[in-house]
């Protein structure tokens, strides 16, 4: 019994284990092949070596477009979100009458923003004869053509993914409560303003969670696809063609299922590249329990 119990554990994530080698582990692997073959989902894949990765950065001209318009979208959205979020989350920190029912109305977007019946929501809601623009032409203005410019087209799905900020949200508000009080008292007899307090105590205090939401959103950012895929399909002239879009074309319509792996690594690069300069950074604004820092 002793002698079995010491695998015990290993029975119980097993489970876990075996879904991450044959789900994560082993895809990834294989994507990593594929980006070096040439591969139509039909026949056994062909190895070509670095000519997809050679096409790419030489002579795919809408990959270089969809980075562009990624890397826009990225940062755009996030440091807009994470405001966003910081500010409603200090908002609903106040001990206010019905404030769990606002907690629960803001963070219901979260849960639903990644749907597909969102998105489709989304669409009718900037629509030319839509909710939006009734509204400006109930005002006095004109209508705005918001999926016919490009310009607006990205704006319009960047706020799509502002709107889903809930999960930011309840994190924040988390770590917005679990400052210690007497701080801010001590410093409201000082007589430090509002603004002084929040940015010497509320902001460094919390700074470990800022960083957790940036590294959380920044990847959920460059991941994005049902949004700009059902509402504008990457148009107007791929202003909203994130490179999920291209993988997924590359893939399952153009069937090149080696070149779509070759675009997929490049966007894990980009990801990991930003997470590791965002961990070196954290070093010099991040400020843990305990940190001895001058």
């Amino acid at each position: 019994m002793g002698g079995d119990s010491k695998y015990l554990g290993l029975w119980y994530v097993a489970p876990y284990g075996i879904g991450l080698i044959l789900f994560t582990a082993f895809p990834f692997i294989t994507s990593l092949y594929l980006s070096f073959t040439d591969y139509d989902l039909l026949s056994s894949p062909e190895w070509v070596g670095l000519k997809n990765y050679e096409k790419l950065f030489t002579r795919d001209r809408t990959f270089e477009k969809s980075l562009k318009v990624t890397l826009t979208y990225v940062f755009l959205t996030v440091p807009l979100k994470l405001t966003f979020a910081l500010f409603i989350a200090v908002v609903l920190n106040y001990r206010l009458r019905g404030i769990n029912l606002f907690r629960t109305a803001y963070y219901v977007p979260s849960i639903l923003g990644g749907s597909i019946a969102i998105a489709v929501l989304w669409r009718y809601i900037f629509a030319e004869v839509g909710l939006v623009n009734m509204i400006i032409t109930g005002l006095g203005g004109e209508p705005i053509n918001w999926f016919g410019e490009p310009g607006n087209a990205l704006f319009t799905i960047t706020l799509l993914r502002c709107w889903q900020f809930g999960s930011a949200m309840v994190i924040f508000l988390a770590a917005l409560q679990s400052v210690d009080r007497s701080l801010y008292e001590a410093a409201a007899i000082d007589g430090a303003t509002p603004w002084r307090i929040f940015r010497h105590i509320t902001l460094p205090l919390i700074t470990p969670v800022i960083f957790f939401n940036l590294i959380m959103q920044t990847v959920q950012a460059f991941q994005e696809f049902n949004g700009p895929y059902i509402i504008t399909q990457g148009g107007p002239l791929k202003s909203t063609y994130l490179l999920p879009l291209y993988i997924y074309d590359e893939a399952f319509k153009s069937f090149d299922m080696g070149y779509a792996s070759a675009i997929a690594w490049v966007l894990f690069t980009i990801i990991m590249v930003l997470t590791l300069v965002a961990f070196w950074s954290s070093k010099k604004w991040v400020y843990y329990a305990g940190d001895k820092r001058n």
